[in-house]
């Protein structure tokens, strides 16, 4: 190759610079930049349309390629005269055509559709008009290398319809306009308007459609960072599945972490104390069901009259059904059904609550009331049902019934945590907590964006009316504007019923963490893997993992800065990642 400047050789007695290369040798084609060599190109010819991050594969080339994008923008009153002037050309070029005869140019006609739509958007204020310049500078070893290497990013550039120019005999203006300094040496603009401008947002990921919402962390095969929307979903329920070990909580946290930026409630059901430094740190509320003096009561009623609550006696009543059957480890038989129901009447009646919504605001009945109607029912079965309640009236499980409420939360996050309780109330302790949430969800005075998080939802799930209760909230979350996220390393809970599926197919966004061997195979079939993505969740590193959302599906690592690290993990993990290495 020809220099086209003379190669300017380092002085022996300076010492090497840290700010730049020693040498630079300029040829027609490429520079000669210390030992290495690079060429640039400059992109002239873009496809019509372009989706949400479509520069990725240029962000994400495996070798060395520097990307540089040049925006300037235009101000409003010179793009409105430069767009009309443009449409005058068109328009004339068309009319031109058609008194001659000749048929019309589709590349005009598409490019004054184009022009009109853009002119309409500005005079309206929705879009703004930038000048924009993108340039490619590829770098290797040798110039034989080079060679290849420019061959292979162009490749890519064709596939992506972009034409990609070298910047020959402008080399070294090419490799300028590519560092980080803002200087545009080789001036070759493209007209971009708001919408196309954003498209190129070069840490937008290509395989999601989102361009707003939740941050989740980097695309593995890329360096786009996924971002998603539950709430601009069908639904907005979500479900994490992955093994014990494999950062689902932490991933939670981090999520809940985010949506409060977003101004959007959260309420956690937290079985083993992992919300409690996420709740102090942002100064959220915390309840820790289970430990002295902390009760709830499954009697209360919604207080004050309520037209859009009128059955606000039936459904709690109903919801005591189910309350009952998961402390019994299972629905009563038929005459203890019916038993329980004139018990559940009789108690309210005993304390003068009627279906007035007027009434509502008296004391409710406690769960030893009903206990004392059944022992007073003359009904052999209400009299067995009264006796199987006593551990939970009179017994060792009491605290958590014996008294009215002692607490209702309020805030931005409010976090229960259920791991005071004995493992023989877990479940109708998170079906309680659930049932404060939904009521506060269902408020529609109250109306906002929420998220729910049940962690270790395999302990409701292992309860058939426990399932069913929460099967019933990802049906109806999405009407009160809330957003239900089902966490569980029991993946066979969920898939192994059907009500654990609908649960899934009640989930717009669907996160898949690293599996099991064991449970690969249902997964697999569950959720449509291919064999690579089986391969990769077999072996993914913690943190790592796969969103699934309809269409879309992205591998992705979770990224916290190091503040929101300290947050969202829990104290043994910190006490393990403090631990030397031996």
């Amino acid at each position: 190759m020809t220099s086209l400047l003379s190669r300017i050789p380092r002085p022996a007695t300076r010492p090497p610079s840290p700010f730049g290369p020693d040498a630079i040798e300029v040829g027609p084609r490429a520079v000669r930049i210390g030992d290495g060599w690079c060429a640039s190109f400059a992109i002239v010819g873009y496809p019509r349309e372009v989706g949400h991050g479509w520069l990725e594969p240029l962000t994400a080339h495996p070798s060395r390629l520097d990307v540089a994008l040049h925006i300037e923008p235009v101000s409003a009153n010179i793009a409105a005269d430069r767009l009309r002037r443009q449409l005058a050309r068109l328009e004339s070029g068309r009319r031109a055509d058609a008194a001659k005869g000749r048929l019309g140019d589709p590349d005009v006609e598409v490019a004054a559709e184009d022009a009109r739509e853009l002119a309409a958007g500005l005079a309206r204020g929705e879009q703004k008009l930038f000048r924009v310049g993108l340039y490619l500078t590829v770098h290797a070893r040798s110039e034989k290398a080079l060679d290849a290497e420019c061959a292979r990013v162009r490749a890519v550039c064709a596939s992506m319809l972009l034409d990609a120019q070298p910047s020959t005999w402008r080399t070294l203006q090419g490799w300028t306009s590519t560092l980080p300094v803002g200087v545009d040496a080789l001036g070759q603009r493209r007209s971009f308007d708001t919408d196309a401008l954003a498209a190129s947002f070069p840490f937008a990921s290509a395989e999601l459609s989102a361009s707003q919402g939740v941050l989740y962390g980097t695309a593995t095969n890329g360096s786009g960072l996924v971002l998603w929307d539950r709430f601009a979903q069908d639904n907005h329920n979500s479900v994490i599945l992955a093994r014990s070990g494999a950062g689902k909580s932490y991933l939670a946290k981090l999520e809940a972490l985010r949506s409060l930026y977003q101004g959007i409630e959260v309420a956690v059901v937290d079985p083993e104390d992992e919300y409690r430094r996420l709740a102090e740190t942002v100064g959220g509320a915390y309840v820790r069901l289970g430990a002295p003096g902390v009760r709830v009561n499954p009697f209360d009623l919604a207080p004050g009259p309520r037209t859009s609550e009128s059955d606000a006696l039936t459904r709690r009543a109903l919801f005591v059904h189910t309350l009952i059957a998961v402390l019994l480890g299972g629905k009563p038989d038929p005459a203890s059904t019916a038993a329980l129901d004139r018990g559940i009447v009789a108690v309210y009646e005993s304390v003068g609550i009627t279906a007035d919504p007027r009434s509502h605001t008296r004391p409710a009945p406690l769960l030893r009331d009903l206990a004392a109607a059944l022992e007073s029912d003359g009904d052999p079965a209400a009299r067995t049902l009264a006796a199987r309640l006593v551990p939970f009236t009179t017994g060792t499980h009491r605290g958590l019934f014996d008294g009215p409420t002692t607490t209702r939360p309020d805030g931005h996050l409010i976090v229960f945590s259920l791991r005071d309780l004995p493992g023989e109330l877990k479940a109708a302790g998170t079906l309680l907590t659930l049932d404060a949430i939904w009521r506060r969800v269902s408020d529609p005075a109250n109306r906002k964006r929420r998220l729910v998080t049940v962690d270790e939802a395999w302990l409701l799930m292992a309860e058939p009316s426990g399932a069913e209760f929460l099967f019933r909230m990802a049906k109806s979350a999405r009407k009160h504007w809330a957003g239900l996220t089902v966490v569980t390393q029991d993946a066979g809970d969920l898939l192994g019923s059907s009500l654990g599926q609908a649960v899934i197919a009640n989930a717009a966004t669907q996160i898949l963490l690293r599996q099991a061997p064991q449970s690969i195979d249902t997964l697999a079939e569950a959720f449509g893997l291919s064999g690579g993505e089986r391969a990769y969740l077999l072996g993914a590193a913690r943190g790592q993992g796969l969103l699934a959302a309809g269409v879309d599906r992205v591998a992705f690592t979770a990224l916290a800065s190091d503040e929101e690290d300290d947050v969202c993990r829990t104290g043994i993990e910190q006490t393990l990642d403090d631990t030397p290495d031996l």
